[in-house]
Order: C-alpha cells, then structure tokens, then sequence
C-alpha cells in the first residue's frame, strides 16, 4: 500500500499539469474567489451605505455590465479561436480597439440619454468622463482575460480576480461619496486590473498592435457574429426571468428566485471552468473526441458531489440569508438537477465553436432562450415559482437530447 501512494500521488500531478484540467481549475477558481469577494463587497457596502446608495450603484454597474456586453461583438470568443491560428499581437490588438471603441460610443449615447433611458442615473452626466474611463478599463480587461485562458495562461486569469477584491477596501475611503463611492470601488478595482493584465502580458511576449487588422476581421467575422448572437441568446433569459417573475407572481417570489438562483449558479461555474478550457484546447489544434470524454468525466467528479451536498444542505443556506427565502428549497432542488443537462449542453456549444458550426451553435442557443422564456411564463402560471424551476429543467433536458441528435448526425462524436 505506502509502495503505491507515490505512485498515485505521481499521477495525480502530471493528471493537474495537464492544460485541460489546469486551466479548468484556474477557471473555476477564478469564478469562485469572484462570487466570495462580491458577497463580502455588497455586504460591507450595505453596513457602510444606505439602501439608496447601494441601490443607485448597483444601477450603474447594471448599466455599465449591459452596455460591456452589447459591445463585445464576439471577439472576445474570437481571441480564444484564433489566437493559435494568427499573429496573436494583430488579433489582440483588433479585439481590444473594436469593442472597447464599440462601447464607449454606446456610452457616450448612454449618458446624452440618460434622462430617456433611466432618469434615476441622471447623476452619471456629473461624472460622465470617469464613467467612461471605467468603463473602457472594464472592456480592455474583459478582453485581456480572454487572452489569458486563450494562452493556457489561466492562472493570470485567478491572479486578476484576486486583485479585483481591491475592491473592498477602497469601500471605506470613498464613504463620503455615497453611490458614487460604491461605483468608484468597483471602477478602481478594474484600472487597477488593467495595469496588472498588460504587466503580465508582457512576460508572455504579446503587445497587442495599436491598429484594427482588417483581414483578419473579415476572415472571422462569421465566427464573431454567431458567437456574439448566441451568447446574447444564452444571457437574455437571465436578465429577462426577474422582470418575468415580478410580473406574474410579485416582488417577494422574485427575491426567493434571485437568491435561490444565485446559490445554484455556484455549480453553473464547474461547467463554465470545463467548457472554457475545452474550447481552448479545441483551438489549439488538441484530440477533440478524448478531451471531451475527459471533460465530461472531470466534471461530473466534481458536479454530482456538489448538487448532492446542496441538495441536502440547501435548506440551511437559504435560511442563513433569512427564513423568508426557506420556501425557495424545491426550486433550489429542480435548479441543481437542471445542472447535469446545462453542462451538456455548454459542453456542445465549445464543440460547436471549436468546429465553427455557427448554425448548429445558433440552434441550440436559439432554441434554449426561447424555451425557457417560453416555458417558464407558461409553467409559473400553472404551478407559480417551482414552475420555473421545471421550466430550467425541461429546457436544458430537451436541449442536451438536441444536441444528442446534432451530434450523431453529424459524426463528431
């Protein structure tokens, strides 16, 4: 027996060295120090700060998140599938400039708008070139993360996150401020981000090039736009399902449904660490079929502990946060469940992009927007909150049968 322990031991290493599961557990690691720091983040900021205060800022960084993602174009996916392909300094240097250009003119129109869009942010008028510098930070750092998983260099990726906790303590100097302190916190953390990503980039030997590569730009401009179609198709439900809740069964079952819906997505970041590092691997030419056995044994070692243990203990959770949200148990279970299928179905849209199937890519996120959309308006009448929960679950179900089917059919697997 102790003969053989070095052995495993010995195996597990190299099994960690490997790019596909070190990449995957920076990535998640990443996701997991983010969602630890932002809990900390808005519970300090809500001792520090009033109601109001949180509220305007927690609008403001809504505001600047959405116009971040309208922007993006799918370039940012764009790094990932061509950076082992083309010059990488041409094609950094091209998804940096776009998107970034892209968004601070959207955010130019925000703020002329403002009085249109949203008269309660009127104050950013006030602050109109420090929201802009945020703002920019914010979409230049977003691509440089990109860059780094793209590079198999995710553990600059976990480094950034870490130092995005920063801001916590800028929390306190700020106080004076009020919302606009809270904004500032979050703004700060991420100039601060971008002066360490660029550092960091430099010891991998890429200085992204001060132009626009036009070539490159038509070359996979097809690739960018079904991938900035479908990730716009994978996010509505998100941001729709809230607004959807409120509406049909009032403001206390969409608090049980954010917060309910936030515990869970602590697994949705096991599929999302996997999937990224398989389309990296993908990109860069590695076995496709092997990796992606081995992506889906990975993890569901980790996904089924994990939906199991919050199955079980997911009372207890929901009742630290307050007992009012205890009736949000039942959908907690259905979410978790649900799991199983979404990581299926994440896991056949890097294929999809590895393959650069747009359509087959465009299908799935098509048909799981609309579907859960759909089914969840139709079910919450019927059986209220749970409703949704089934919705999430039957979604993600008939999509991984979808894509059971794509894949036969098309012989990738």
């Amino acid at each position: 027996m102790a003969a053989t322990l070095p052995g495993s031991f010995s195996k597990i290493r190299q099994h960690l060295r490997e790019p596909l599961i070190r990449n995957s557990f920076f990535i998640m690691a990443s996701s997991f120090v983010a969602a630890g720091f932002g809990f900390f983040f808005w519970m300090i900021a809500a001792r520090l700060y009033s109601q109001a205060e949180v509220g305007i800022a927690t609008a403001l960084m809504s505001s600047m998140g959405l116009l971040i993602l309208i922007s993006r174009l799918g370039l940012d996916q764009s790094v990932i599938r061509f950076f082992p392909d083309y010059d990488k300094n041409r094609v950094l240097g091209t998804a940096i400039i776009v998107p970034t250009a892209a968004a601070l003119g959207a955010g130019l129109i925000f703020i002329s708008a403002v009085d249109v869009i949203a008269p309660e942010l009127v104050i950013v008028r006030t602050v109109a070139p420090l929201y802009l510098a945020f703002l920019g930070a914010y979409s230049v750092t977003w691509i440089l993360e990109g860059a780094f998983n793209a590079i198999r260099k995710s553990e600059y990726y976990f480094v950034l996150n870490l130092l995005y906790g920063s801001r916590i303590l800028f929390l306190f100097p700020l106080i004076s401020l009020g919302a606009m302190g809270i904004f500032s916190s979050f703004g700060f953390s991420f100039v601060l981000g971008l002066i360490l990503a660029l550092a960091l980039l430099s010891r991998c030997s890429i200085r992204p090039a001060a132009g626009v590569d036009g070539t490159f730009i038509r070359e996979a401009w097809q690739f960018s736009a079904g991938a900035y179609i479908a990730g716009i198709l994978m996010a509505a439900p998100n941001m729709i399902i809230p607004i959807m809740v409120l509406n049909v069964l009032g403001a206390e079952s969409t608090a049980s449904y954010y917060i309910t819906y936030a515990i869970v997505s602590v697994l949705f970041m096991i599929p999302y660490a996997f999937t990224t590092s398989l389309f990296v691997e993908g990109s860069h030419g590695g076995e496709m079929k092997k990796n992606v056995f081995r992506t889906l044994a990975s993890m569901f070692t980790l996904l089924i502990p994990a939906i199991i243990g919050l199955s079980l203990f997911g009372e207890q959770i929901l009742n630290l946060i307050g007992r009012d949200y205890i009736e949000g148990m039942a959908l907690l279970r259905v979410l978790a469940l649900s799991a199983i299928f979404v990581s299926i179905c994440q896991t056949f849209i890097s294929i999809a992009k590895v393959r650069n199937d747009i359509r087959s890519l465009i299908m799935i996120s098509g048909f799981v927007s609309v579907a859960l959309l759909g089914l969840g308006y139709t079910l919450m009448h019927r059986f209220g909150l749970i409703g949704m929960g089934y919705a999430w679950f039957a979604t993600y179900a008939a999509g991984t049968f979808l894509t059971g089917v794509i894949l036969w059919k098309k012989g990738w697997i």
